[in-house]
């Protein structure tokens, strides 16, 4: 071997580097992954049981301002959050498990689905308050019983269409 032998070798380069397409295997498990998270995402927050329920969390906050005031009108903010719990009731439940109930059947359908604050006296006193009773000034405990019933509340089976409407 001649002293000179490296000086007969190729001159050094790099390989050329890689092309950006087609991507490797694990940036398609990645991009996949993304799309099955982002239609996930989307039919999460589109979905209309929870649609209902943040518009009615949203009136509800409404109503909680409104009826903070020393100068309130008691009755009126009464009427609101029953007339809200049974909106909600009857667009979570259907018109005919929640309808037909009244007083004390209504109070206990509340209690049973989250509402468990408005079961007893303080549920008595806003069906008292909003129907022309005696006016009492519970409201604290009408929010709560009425936020934790649209929180708790589940949504309906989903058996026959007629349980649907």
């Amino acid at each position: 071997m001649t002293p000179n032998w490296t000086s007969q070798l190729a001159p050094a380069h790099a390989p050329p580097p890689p092309g950006w397409w087609p991507p490797a295997a694990g940036w398609w498990i990645v991009a996949a992954l993304l799309l099955a998270a982002f239609a996930a995402g989307l039919w999460w927050w589109r979905d209309p049981y929870r649609r209902k329920r943040r518009a009615a969390l949203r009136e509800l906050r409404a109503i909680r301002t409104a009826i903070r005031g020393a100068d309130c009108d008691l009755v009126a903010g009464a009427r609101a959050i029953e007339s809200l719990l049974r909106r909600f009731a009857i667009a979570a439940f259907g018109s005919a498990k929640v309808a037909r109930l009244t007083g004390d059947a209504w109070l206990t359908f509340v209690a049973a689905h989250g509402g468990a604050r408005l079961e007893g006296q303080a549920g008595r006193t806003l069906l008292a308050t909003a129907f022309g009773g005696a006016a009492s000034d519970e409201r604290e405990s009408w929010i709560a019983g009425a936020d934790a019933f649209v929180r708790q509340a589940r949504r309906r089976s989903r058996g026959s269409p007629a349980e649907k409407r």
